[in-house]
């Protein structure tokens, strides 16, 4: 899909990952709306792109329909989503206080999984009843999920679990959605320089990056955001998730 002129959604887009990605929409001529609950730093960085913001917490079907809405009245209604709304936090299933908190399980899994299906699903709606491009084509879809998906680590049993069934999904959504011309794929990061990193010593984030086969560095979010720029312009990648991590293979800690 050509870029320019089309209208962009970014979940996620305030920060980290989903703001570079933003930018990098923006820079190629897209209509971006930055959905994030951070609404003050929503609207900095869409003032920067020149898009516009639209508050959104994924765990509120209702806001989320909203936001779609809104993005919408500004910029049209949008042939690309860009998932990048998640956390991330760790505990181990049984810890020193008993076992994982059930309310701290399904807060992950709301938040990161279901959060992005209801996206998806409430995304979908709309660009499935798009008038196709020339090539066929009416949506594409690109989600966040994680070397955890795979790698999980102690203590990420929620997170790898959330992760993991972003991975599981995007096949089956792809297919339903293949006969309405949309396109779903996922992209896997390892250990990217992002705000999750910001409280870490420059000499652990040196010990993070030594663990990396090549580049042993951390990725940056321009890399991500080169990545889901070629998914998104590449009309054949459908069905796939995307390992973007340096071959890194997490260790058990």
């Amino acid at each position: 899909m050509d870029v320019k002129d089309q209208s962009a959604l970014v979940t996620g887009g305030a920060s980290g990952l989903g703001a570079a990605t933003a930018r990098a929409l923006a820079e190629a001529g897209a209509r971006v709306a930055i959905l994030d609950r951070n609404e003050e730093l929503a609207a900095k960085t869409a003032a920067e792109i020149g898009g516009c913001a639209a508050p959104c917490d994924v765990t509120d079907t209702a806001g989320i329909g909203a936001a779609i809405a809104k993005a919408e009245e500004a910029n049209g209604p949008a042939r690309i989503l860009i998932n990048c709304a998640g956390i991330g936090e760790s505990a181990r299933t049984v810890g020193r206080d008993g076992p994982h908190s059930m309310e701290h399980f399904t807060r992950i899994i709301t938040i990161n999984l279901l959060g992005t299906f209801d996206v998806i699903r409430q995304f979908a709606a709309v660009a499935t009843d798009l008038e196709p491009l020339d090539s066929g084509e009416r949506g594409v879809i690109v989600n966040t999920s994680s070397v955890a998906a795979y790698d999980g680590q102690i203590g990420q049993a929620a997170y790898a679990a959330s992760k993991g069934g972003i991975v599981s999904m995007t096949l089956p959504i792809s297919r339903d959605l293949s006969s309405r011309g949309v396109r779903v794929c996922t992209i896997a990061p390892g250990l990217f320089l992002t705000p999750m990193f910001d409280g870490l010593s420059e000499e652990f984030q040196e010990s993070l990056a030594a663990s990396i086969p090549f580049p042993a560095r951390l990725g940056t979010p321009e890399e991500y955001a080169d990545l889901a720029m070629y998914i998104v312009t590449s009309g054949y990648i459908n069905g796939e998730t995307i390992r973007l991590d340096g071959a890194l293979r997490m260790a058990p800690r």
